[in-house]
C-alpha cells in the first residue's frame, strides 16, 4: 500500500490554452486524470494564486503551481506466474515475454507483472540496483510489446550489462507491422526524444530537452496499406521504434498512443515483436545471441494481409 510522506512542488506555465485545468495537469505532469482532479479539489492546485474548479479552462501563459505527495515505494511481492524462459544462468536470465504483461509494478499495475513472477522463480537472487519495484529489470519492453528481455540476476552482472546498453554494443532487434508503403528498403531515423511538450505522457521527436536516438531498419515484405519491418536499435530511448515511425508518417499497425484515432483493436496493442538479443556474457565474456520467433497474434495478423 502506499504511504504519504513528505510534499513536493511542480510548476509549469501553460503553453496550450483552452484545456481544463484537471486535464493539463494530467498532461504536465503524466498523472492520471483522477488524481490531477483530486489534487485540484483537495486545493493542492493554483493557478496563478488562486485555487479554480478542475473544469476551470486555462491560458496560455498561466502559472500553475502543483503540491504533489511523495508517496512510500510499495514492494514488490512473488507470485506463481509462468515465465517462457530461454536462458538462464547463475547470472542472469533471457525472458520471453508475452504481449500484455507489464514489466515491473507502476500505479494501475500493482501485481500480475513480469517482476512478480521474477521474484517467485528467482526465489529473491535479483539484482537490487534498480530498487524493490524493479529488481533485476537491466531494460524493458512496453506492456503490448512481446519479446526477449534480459534479467540480471545480481548487481554486478546489472552493472556490466547496463554498460553495454550505454555504449551501444547491446545488440536489439525487432520486428513490427506499420502503416503505409515505407519507400525505401534501408534506412535510418536519428532524430531524439523527449516528453511531447503538448501531452507530458507521449514521448515525441523534439530538440529541446530531448536525448539523441538511432533507429535502423530495413523492409521485409510489403503489403496493401502496411509493411513488414526489421528495426535494430542503436538507441534505446522510451517508445523509441513507435515514436520514429510515427514521425516518418509510419506508425506501428495497433498503436493506440501514436497511431491513427481509428486504430486496429483485435491487435490490442501495437504489432511489435523484440525478436533478437545479444550481448557479452558479464562473467564468461562470451558474446552470446538468443531469438525469438514471432507469436501467434503477430503471424495471425500477418496472415490477413494481402501482398504487393
Amino acid at each position: 500500500m502506499l504511504v504519504k510522506a513528505t510534499m513536493t512542488t511542480e510548476q509549469f506555465v501553460v503553453t496550450l490554452g483552452g484545456v481544463r485545468l484537471d486535464a493539463a495537469v494530467s498532461a504536465e505532469l503524466g498523472i492520471s486524470r483522477k488524481l490531477a482532479a483530486d489534487l485540484i479539489a483537495d486545493g493542492s492546485v493554483t493557478v496563478n494564486g488562486k485555487s479554480p474548479k478542475k473544469s476551470a479552462k486555462v491560458s496560455e501563459g498561466d502559472e500553475v503551481t502543483v503540491i504533489l505527495p511523495e508517496l512510500s515505494e510499495p514492494e514488490a511481492v512473488p507470485q506463481d506466474i509462468p515465465l517462457d524462459i530461454v536462458f538462464e544462468d547463475d547470472d542472469l536470465l533471457v525472458v520471453n515475454k508475452p504481449k500484455g504483461m507489464v514489466v515491473h509494478p507502476a500505479p494501475g499495475n500493482p501485481d500480475g507483472t513480469l517482476v512478480n513472477a521474477l521474484l517467485f522463480h528467482c526465489k529473491g537472487s535479483l539484482s537490487g540496483i534498480n530498487g524493490v519495484l524493479r529488481p533485476g529489470i537491466v531494460h524493458r519492453i512496453d506492456k503490448d510489446t512481446s519479446g526477449l528481455l534480459i534479467v540480471a540476476k545480481n548487481d554486478k552482472a546489472h552493472r556490466v550489462l547496463a554498460e553495454q546498453i550505454k555504449e551501444h554494443t547491446f545488440t536489439r532487434e525487432y520486428r513490427a507491422v506499420v502503416y503505409g508503403n515505407v519507400k525505401n528498403d534501408n534506412g535510418t531515423v536519428d532524430a531524439p526524444i523527449g516528453r511531447d511538450p503538448k501531452n507530458r505522457q507521449r514521448m515525441a521527436v523534439v530538440y529541446v530537452n530531448s536525448k539523441p536516438a538511432v533507429t535502423h531498419y530495413e523492409v521485409l515484405n510489403r503489403y496493401e496499406g502496411f509493411t513488414f519491418m526489421k528495426f535494430r536499435l542503436q538507441t534505446g530511448r522510451t517508445h523509441q521504434i513507435r515514436v520514429h515511425m510515427a514521425s516518418i508518417g509510419h506508425p506501428l499497425a495497433g498503436d493506440p498512443v501514436y497511431g491513427p484515432k481509428k486504430t486496429i483493436t483485435h491487435l490490442e496493442g501495437q504489432c511489435l515483436h523484440a525478436g533478437l538479443i545479444g550481448f557479452v556474457h558479464p562473467t564468461t565474456g562470451e558474446y552470446m545471441e538468443f531469438s525469438s520467433e514471432l507469436p501467434q497474434y503477430f503471424t495471425s495478423y500477418l496472415s490477413t494481409l494481402k501482398e504487393i
